[in-house]
This record gives structure tokens, C-alpha cells and sequence, in this order.
């Protein structure tokens, strides 16, 4: 992975920095700082960093954020690994007696090939924990989410005079793999820096439109957890199948039989996932192995679901294993990866009504749309501390409206968000995310 030196980037990228002017508009801000951000926007997108590795990354938003105006910490947060290193970044802007706003954005990016053929596409290619070669991609859109963080926070320093309170806004790590949010919190985030009052963060959309967004009060994202299985058996020749306990069989019983969680033993009125998502054992025709590995992720918004959906995983493997005579001391081996576990998100109802208005006003109603929750799965949720703070993650329409339109006439579906092929429509999708996250954030600290 090549980067220019940090002094080249800035020369390439930085923003000039102008007076405020009490009525300078925000989409006159966001017109005249748009191709800056374009070119900021491709330079992400060409230099994406896996999470755990997002140390470039995290280097040019801080140094931004410094031009702008705020007191930037690096390196910030403390993961549960202590030979892991941070990337965290928190910038504050303290501006008179007032409320504390937090905006997020995340940094990392995807182990995934790029085949969009844009002329900015990934070429990048790094080693993964396993030490394995892998190509990096920004597939989930975070280069997006940090370019209009960037635009937020240069309409939010040029316009000063017109809020009042303390502005947080935070790079954070590893949200891919379901840690950055943990450890900026381990590391002290609302301690060592002023505890906000609300919490707010945006995230692409690959179904809507550019230049629209989308809110859902309450329940927004599930909570995500990731389950390990190894189903044990004893092996033997494929000829004489008597002489064994077959794990591949076994592993097939487990796999049916725990989709009979969500719809025998979950209350239909609880959203709940169980995806059995990858499956391995064997290496012959002829062998009966010793066991199979499976990987399966549970998704819930309620806690109370989750642990009961976690309880049944374990009750069924090692039921249909006693069933099958396995020996005691070869049961299934279940392993739950907590340290990459992330929360359900609720966004606070208030709060998201009084973020849809201040959209509605900036954005115009036609562009602001009520959107429902899904059981997709992100990090943001921890900074509310078990909805003790105020939090909203509102949806960023990504794709071109004609794609759009066409794909609702056609029934095929668009590129989804990992998607090889994700490629967001830059200019209207990081304009709407800039003033959209600047119009709430002032209107939360009003004067």
C-alpha cells in the first residue's frame, strides 16, 4: 500500500479556511467546498485500510480537522487485544457555554476486490491477521461517511457564529469487525472529553436515491453476534459408516434444526435472525472426517431474544449430537466471539423527530423519508450506553436516482453495500450528507 508523504496529501487536499459569515447558506458552503471534497472522496476511495490498519486514514481526517479548527487527539481508544493499536480520532470544537453534540463517522474499510471499473477504483492489496494477501475495498461506503464528515465539520467551523455549545467529532475504528466503538469508549471517550448530550451518525443507503435521506425512530439496526460450532463426530471410512458418527450429518441436522428457532421458538413480533453462514469439513470422497466447523451470525434487537436465541444454539447441537450417541467427550464445541459482538441501535424517538425536522427545513420534506429498521448490524449503538444518551444514525441515499427508478421498474436488484460492485453516485450523495449532519448538528446548538 503506497501513500504520498502526509505533507503531499495536505498540499493536495486541504481546505482553505474562510471568515464565518452569519448568512452564508449552507449549500453555498457546500457548492464552493465540493470539488475539494471530490478529490479528498477519490483519495479515500483509492486508499482504503482494512480495520486495525487504519493508521493513513486516520492521520489526513485528524490533520484536517486540525485546519479547522479543533483540539484533535490521535491514536485514541484501548481494544481488548492491548498489542492492537487504536486509530481513533477525537476533534473538539468548544464554542461558548452550550450542549454537547457527538458526530461519528468510521474509517475502516473491507477485504473485498473491487470490480466497479471506475478510473478511482481500489488497487490495493494487504495481509489480514491470518497473514494472508487479501484486496481492500471501501465497500461499505466509510470513505463516503468521512467525506461528509469532513464537509459537516468545515460548514460547522466557518459558521460558529451561529451555534453555541461544544462539538465532538470522532474517527472511529475497527466498526467492521464490531470493536471501535468499545474501544473508544474503554479508552475513556466520555470522560477524558466532554460527555455529549446527543449522539449522531450517518450511513449510506444502496437503495435510495442521492440527494435523499432516510430516518426510523426506535429499533434502526439489530445487535450482530457471531457463533462458532464445532461439530465433533468420530471418523472412519466412507464403506463402513456403522463404525462412525458421522459430524457431516450431524452438522446438517444442526443447520435445519436451527432455523427452527425464529419460527417455532421466537415470538413472531421479535425480529430474529439465524444465518448459518459458512459450513467446512471433510477432504475426500471416501473419508468420514472427525468434525465440521460452522459459522453462523444471530441477529435480534432485544437482548432478552439474543440470549435466548444463543441458549437454543447450544441446546440443539448438543441434543442432536446425544441423540446420535456421540461420547461425552466429544460434544460439539460452541464458541461465542463476544469481543466482536455489537449492539442493537435505537435511535431515541424524540431526538430522531427533532433531527427529521431540522432535514425537513434544510433538505425540503420531498427528500426526508421514513424509512423501516433492518437486521443488518454496526457498532453505533454502544455510544448511547444503553440508550442513556440520545442517539439517531439516519440514512444517506447513495445511488443515482435514474438507477434507482430503474431498478424499481425492473425488479433487479442494485449493488448492496459489500458488494464488489457498490459504487455510490459521490457529488449529490456527500453535498445531502454534509448539510444534512450540519443542520441538525446547529440545530441541536441553536444560539
Amino acid at each position: 500500500m503506497k501513500f504520498p508523504s502526509l505533507f503531499c496529501m495536505l498540499a493536495v487536499f486541504a481546505f482553505g479556511i474562510t471568515p464565518a459569515f452569519s448568512q452564508r447558506s449552507l449549500d453555498a458552503i457546500a457548492t464552493r467546498e465540493l470539488p475539494r471534497l471530490l478529490e479528498t472522496y477519490r483519495f479515500l476511495h483509492l486508499n482504503p485500510e482494512i480495520s486495525y490498519q487504519e493508521e493513513k486514514t486516520a492521520a489526513l481526517l485528524g490533520q484536517r480537522l486540525r485546519t479547522l479548527g479543533f483540539e484533535v487527539t490521535e491514536r485514541f481508544g484501548k481494544y481488548a487485544d492491548p498489542s492492537r493499536t487504536s486509530f481513533g480520532i477525537v476533534a473538539v470544537m468548544k464554542n461558548g457555554n452550550g450542549p454537547t453534540v457527538l458526530v461519528r463517522t468510521d474509517l475502516d474499510a473491507l477485504p473485498v476486490e473491487e470490480k466497479t471499473g471506475l478510473p478511482y477504483a481500489s488497487t490495493v492489496k494487504t495481509k489480514d491477521d491470518a497473514g494472508r494477501e487479501v484486496s481492500v475495498m471501501h465497500a461499505c461506503g466509510h470513505d463516503i461517511h468521512m467525506t461528509s464528515f469532513l464537509g459537516a465539520a468545515t460548514i460547522l467551523s466557518e459558521l460558529k457564529n451561529q451555534w453555541k455549545g461544544t462539538l465532538v467529532m470522532i474517527g472511529q475504528p475497527c466498526e467492521e469487525r464490531g470493536a471501535g466503538a468499545k474501544a473508544m469508549l474503554n479508552g475513556g471517550l466520555y470522560t477524558k472529553f466532554p460527555r455529549p448530550d446527543h449522539v449522531l451518525a450517518l450511513h449510506d443507503n444502496t437503495s435510495m436515491a442521492a440527494g435523499t435521506v432516510g430516518v426510523c425512530e426506535g429499533y434502526t439496526l439489530a445487535s450482530v453476534t457471531s457463533v462458532d460450532i464445532t461439530v465433533r463426530g468420530v471418523g472412519g471410512h466412507g464403506a463402513y459408516p456403522h463404525t462412525t458418527k458421522d459430524p457431516v450429518v450431524l452438522a446438517s441436522q444442526i443447520v435445519l434444526s436451527l432455523q427452527t428457532i425464529v419460527s417455532r421458538e421466537n415470538s413472531p413480533l421479535d425480529p430474529s435472525v439465524v444465518t448459518v453462514g459458512s459450513i467446512h469439513g471433510g477432504t475426500k470422497h471416501n473419508i468420514i472426517p472427525d468434525e465440521v466447523r460452522l459459522q453462523i451470525t444471530v441477529r435480534a434487537y432485544k437482548e432478552d431474544v439474543r440470549q435466548k436465541m444463543l441458549a437454543s444454539i447450544e441446546r440443539i447441537a448438543r441434543g442432536i449430537a446425544t441423540a446420535a450417541g456421540v461420547p461425552s467427550d466429544r460434544m460439539p464445541i460452541i464458541r461465542t466471539e463476544e469481543s466482536e459482538f455489537t449492539a442493537s441501535t435505537y435511535n431515541n424517538p424524540e431526538f430522531t423527530r427533532r433531527v427529521t425536522r431540522a432535514f425537513e427545513s434544510e433538505l425540503g420534506k420531498e427528500n426526508v423519508l421514513k424509512v423501516d429498521p433492518v437486521m443488518g448490524g454496526e457498532d453505533f449503538g454502544c455510544f448511547s450506553l444503553d440508550d442513556k444518551i440520545p442517539l439517531c444514525i439516519f440514512w444517506l441515499g447513495a445511488v443515482e436516482p435514474a438507477r434507482v427508478a430503474q431498478s424499481l421498474k425492473d425488479g433487479v436488484s442494485l449493488p448492496s453495500l459489500h458488494s464488489s460492485q457498490f459504487a455510490p453516485d459521490p457529488e449529490p450523495t456527500i453535498r445531502t450528507g454534509m448539510k444534512a449532519t450540519a443542520a441538525a448538528v446547529m440545530d441541536l446548538l441553536k444560539k
